[in-house]
């Protein structure tokens, strides 16, 4: 990730969370609240760390210079403070790098919304924490008991040590330095002939089987031009009722049902623009390996799932996602962790160096970016303020002009879409035909859903 990073590529990953204001709280609730957040100028790791580099290699150390006023920032929306003000705050700072010579993350607290609530936006970088680890902070942080009072932000809030697994401060000699260089590679070199041979039948079977899942499958595609630096971002809820409906109508998992979804609305997207490929697209799913509830650092791996975009069908198109993802978790499942790591790196390999270096446009391993992280099951609470949603705000890169990340609350799924603001022109019709996809599957199903209209948050 720190590699990947250019000025119109940011590689770090944000949430916005949405709360409203504890029942009891004055008009003036968010300054005041604002004030308290000051005082928490000793932040725990990892929030407490800076980059350094010895022998060309990066390393964690903590920041003896530590500032909260360059990551905190207490800000007010214009009038009338609608969401659509919000959105554009938050597309405008996550356009921004983050300040390699300081810790790598940053905190909005946002007031001026309308109907008594207010937002946070905290960002940080990727090499810093992956997606699953920052939610299983941002959960921790929260409460399920309004009453509870004192709670600390999330830069300050120190996760219960059995759960914990801190960065250990390293002594950064050459010697150090080497003998962790050799430590890493042998870990990966371990296994390797099972990897190669995964990696090599991938490649031999999708020569041979067109509905078979491989490496540079995915056509070329109007996703895939150049980006630049700007950022737009919108989101909106969707009933998990409705989607878990689907899921036993169709005997497929949430993920699968999602997939579906994203591949049907990109479909009608790109039907509008006059720029859908013969060829389906192709998505790439990032799958967390992490078996403990340990925060910091990235065990992430990514499997590669056809969308069926090529596909009219809305019940063809789920089949066609089951099948892909299934082959994706059939050749990992004689791999170790380490091996499905390896795998998961050597196969992606080629597709890394073209989104460094660009070399080879026509290397296309997958065309979007899709994941799909748990939340909670309960109602939350920071303070005694409500948390009404949660919208992961995601990472687009070079030729992967979008992203789009789901996150689970209650009883609803988060859609947040995050593109290039120039690639992706009216990127919020994306949300029309999200709806418009579970639709067709509802119809196709014989469902029908009785369910308030889900309030859209996108940016026009």
């Amino acid at each position: 990730f720190l590699m990947l990073e250019k000025r119109q590529q940011p590689t770090h990953i944000a949430g916005l969370q949405l709360f409203d204001f504890p029942q009891d709280a004055d008009d003036d609730f968010v300054t005041r609240f604002g004030e308290k957040m000051r005082h928490y100028t000793t932040p725990v790791a990892p929030f407490d760390k800076r980059l350094t580099y010895r022998l060309g290699q990066p390393y964690w150390v903590k920041d003896k210079q530590f500032d909260l006023e360059h990551h905190f920032r207490h800000v007010a929306l214009p009038h009338p403070g609608r969401i659509r003000e919000l959105l554009a705050l938050v597309s405008a700072e996550h356009s921004n790098l983050l300040d390699r010579q300081r810790p790598l993350w940053e905190s909005y607290l946002i007031e001026g919304l309308q109907g008594r609530r207010f937002a946070v936006y905290t960002k940080q970088h990727h090499s810093l924490m992956d997606g699953v680890s920052a939610m299983r902070l941002g959960m921790s942080l929260l409460s399920p008991d309004q009453e509870q009072r004192d709670m600390p932000p999330v830069w300050a809030y120190e996760m219960p040590r059995k759960n914990r697994a801190r960065p250990q401060e390293q002594r950064i000699t050459p010697f150090a330095a080497l003998t962790q260089q050799f430590k890493n590679a042998q870990k990966q070199i371990t296994g390797l002939q099972d990897v190669v041979r995964a990696v090599a039948e991938t490649y031999e079977r999708s020569g041979k089987d067109p509905e078979y899942t491989g490496i540079f499958q995915a056509p070329q595609c109007v996703l895939n031009d150049r980006i630049t630096g700007s950022r737009r971002f919108a989101a909106q809820s969707y009933s998990l009722v409705r989607i878990r409906r689907l899921c036993k109508a169709y005997s497929a998992t949430v993920n699968d049902i999602v997939l579906a979804i994203c591949g049907s609305a990109l479909r009608d997207y790109l039907l509008e623009l006059r720029a859908l490929p013969e060829q389906p697209l192709i998505t790439a799913v990032p799958v967390s390996l992490r078996q403990d509830d340990s925060v910091g650092g990235n065990e992430i791996v990514t499997i590669l799932a056809n969308l069926a975009t090529d596909v009219a069908d809305p019940a063809r198109r789920v089949e066609i996602v089951k099948q892909s993802v299934a082959q994706a978790k059939q050749r990992m499942a004689n791999l170790s962790q380490t091996q499905i790591m390896a795998y998961s790196a050597l196969a992606m390999a080629p597709a890394a160096l073209q989104l460094m270096t660009g070399i080879a446009p026509k290397w296309q391993a997958f065309n979007v970016l899709i994941s799909n992280v748990p939340g909670p099951q309960r109602p939350m609470y920071w303070n005694g303020a409500r948390l009404r949603g949660m919208y992961p705000v995601s990472m687009p890169m070079d030729r992967l002009a979008l992203n789009i990340t789901i996150l689970s609350y209650c009883d609803h799924l988060e859609f947040g879409l995050t593109a290039c603001r120039r690639t992706m022109p009216s990127m919020q019709r994306m949300l029309t035909h999200l709806e418009s996809a579970i639709e067709k599957l509802e119809i196709a199903a014989s469902l029908h859903h009785a369910c308030n209209k889900e309030e859209s948050l996108e940016l026009i």
